[in-house]
């Protein structure tokens, strides 16, 4: 189950880059340029292609179990040795130089259907590691969504806390004008400058914040120390009050669709051909062969090629191999693989339960956030105009400086609250629709 929200600290995954620009300009990547970087680079995806590539090798070596095997051997010899002589007695010293050439095929012709049970097993290897691809991506498609929301976060936060240091700067200019007048006491003004203070320290934390949410980004990414770059703002308003499936159609789509259930449902195919495979472990094996060999050696008097005619052997046969007490082994085999049947029918259950539970805990998340979001639009709307009016009248002098400050507080609170629950309710929108099939994707 994927977490609604994403810490910065575990969002590093290995990815590499290939692009360069130059040390002056940022770089601005939208949405979708992440998205297709992360899937060709990503090292977790990347690794995952090669295990499919390993599984169509497996599945090539599967078939070709089926084909005859064909091998040759020579083997050249020079024997050196002493032998009793009959004629003379004692012993002689006698050298010997020989050659031997054979090749040898063979082909298995039944063995209970084991070797067709491999190749279908590698068949769904092939699709099971396919689908995994298919999570991965999933998997790194929403998180970088989480860290590009982040960005845009944060920068939307320090447009209002610029503000908010502008409004306040011009508030103590004119705060000290009327102290120099004589016209407020200097506690007023002390109020004011603190506030100013209150606010450029906020908007300087809000500009760490967007230079480390970018960073988060990058290390994402895993894009080269030092390469600029930023995000593209999207060119549309981000709608955080769309219209979403219900739940019962988001849970149906999802179990039709998500790589987890399919891999799960493989699971289980390949299981039952394991029970099939020990099965086969009862049954004959037949397996053909064919020999053919010839020899030389110089201790005849034939001439070479006389001699590898003379020695020339050839041989055909079938070989029947009938099991029939193999000390508990095929027996064991069986009920492993009935074990391993049933071990992959939980884990089809379990993966259906857990994207269940997610898709309905996203589906709260998506009405829960919209609800904030909509709640946070009217406390916005009342908190800017209370703070309009308390602005106006300090500018009139007639505002007391504690109860514009709270009013300041309670619109800066206003303010900061619905930002968060615009982008909490846009992410969270994201990756329900995303459950449901549809791309992730900011215009």
């Amino acid at each position: 189950m994927i977490p609604r929200r994403f810490p910065a600290f575990l969002l590093g995954l290995t990815l590499f880059s290939t692009r360069s620009a130059s040390a002056q300009d940022s770089v601005k990547w939208d949405l979708k340029t992440c998205l297709a970087y992360a899937r060709d680079n990503n090292i977790t995806i990347g690794s995952a292609r090669l295990n499919v590539e390993t599984g169509k090798q497996e599945l090539l070596l599967s078939k070709a179990a089926k084909l005859p095997s064909l091998s040759a051997v020579t083997s050249q010899t020079y024997t050196h040795s002493k032998n009793a002589n009959p004629v003379v007695g004692g012993f002689q010293t006698q050298s010997s130089f020989a050659s031997d050439y054979s090749v040898s095929s063979g082909m298995t012709l039944y063995q209970g259907g084991y070797l067709n049970d491999v190749i279908r097993q590698n068949q769904l290897i092939i699709r099971s590691d396919n689908l995994a691809v298919l999570e991965d991506i999933a998997n790194i498609d929403v998180q970088i969504t989480a860290a590009f929301l982040n960005i845009l976060l944060a920068k939307e936060t320090i447009v209002y806390e610029q503000d908010l240091v502008t409004t306040s700067e011009a508030q103590v200019k004119q705060a000290q004008q009327e102290y120099d007048a004589g016209s407020i006491a200097r506690v007023n003004l002390a109020q004011l400058q603190a506030q100013l203070a209150t606010d450029q320290y906020t908007l300087v934390t809000g500009q760490t914040a967007v230079r480390q949410a970018i960073l988060n980004l990058k290390v994402l990414l895993q894009l080269p120390y030092g390469t600029p770059f930023d995000v593209a703002t999207p060119r549309d308003t981000l709608m955080a009050t769309t219209l979403v499936p219900s739940l019962d159609s988001a849970q149906r789509i999802a179990y039709q669709t998500r790589p987890e259930i399919q891999i799960a449902q493989l699971g289980i195919q390949s299981a039952q051909l394991d029970l099939s495979k020990a099965r086969s472990g009862y049954y004959p094996t037949l397996r053909a062969s064919a020999d053919i060999s010839t020899g030389y050696s110089n201790n005849n008097t034939d001439a070479y090629f006389r001699q590898l005619d003379d020695n020339f052997f050839q041989q055909v046969g079938v070989t029947l191999s009938i099991p029939i007490f193999s000390n508990r082994i095929n027996r064991t085999n069986v009920e492993n693989a009935r074990i391993e049947i049933r071990q992959q029918e939980l884990n089809m259950k379990a993966a259906a339960v857990g994207l269940s539970q997610t898709v309905e805990q996203y589906y709260i998340n998506v009405v829960n956030a919209q609800g904030q979001y909509n709640a946070s639009i009217d406390q916005l709307k009342y908190a800017s105009e209370s703070y309009r009016i308390a602005n106006e009248e300090l500018k009139a002098g007639a505002a007391n400086i504690v109860q514009f400050l709270q009013q300041k507080n309670t619109y800066v609170q206003a303010l900061q609250a619905y930002t968060q629950a615009k982008y909490n309710a846009v992410l969270d929108v994201k990756i329900y629709e995303f459950y449901t099939s549809v791309p992730i994707e900011l215009k």
